[in-house]
């Protein structure tokens, strides 16, 4: 055979050449660009941002200042006589379980 020609195995001149490397490596070399495009655009939109903590601390403030309108407003019991179901009872001998 002649130098320089190919045969079937995929050998030039004596060396295998691998274009599935080669394309491997510049898939992979692509998609690092990619990458490191995408993060220098989002570091440039953050440099642009203002600090998130101002933003947070007035978003805190506007929310404690309005009552959540699912909760009913309540100062105190509605019932005092509901809370003695969830207390203990005062005098042990009048309790007649065995749990507490």
């Amino acid at each position: 055979m002649e130098a320089g020609s190919s045969n079937s195995s995929g050998q030039l001149s004596g060396r295998v050449v691998d274009t599935r490397g080669k394309h491997r490596i510049q898939a992979e070399l692509k998609r690092l660009e990619q990458e490191a495009r995408f993060l220098e655009e989002e570091m440039e939109q953050l440099e642009k941002m203002e600090n998130a903590s101002a933003s947070c601390k007035e978003f805190l403030e506007s929310v404690e200042s309005k009552p959540d309108p699912l909760l009913p407003e309540t100062t105190g019991p509605v019932n005092a006589t509901w809370d003695q179901w969830f207390e203990r009872p005062k005098e042990a001998k009048r309790c007649g379980c065995t749990i507490l």
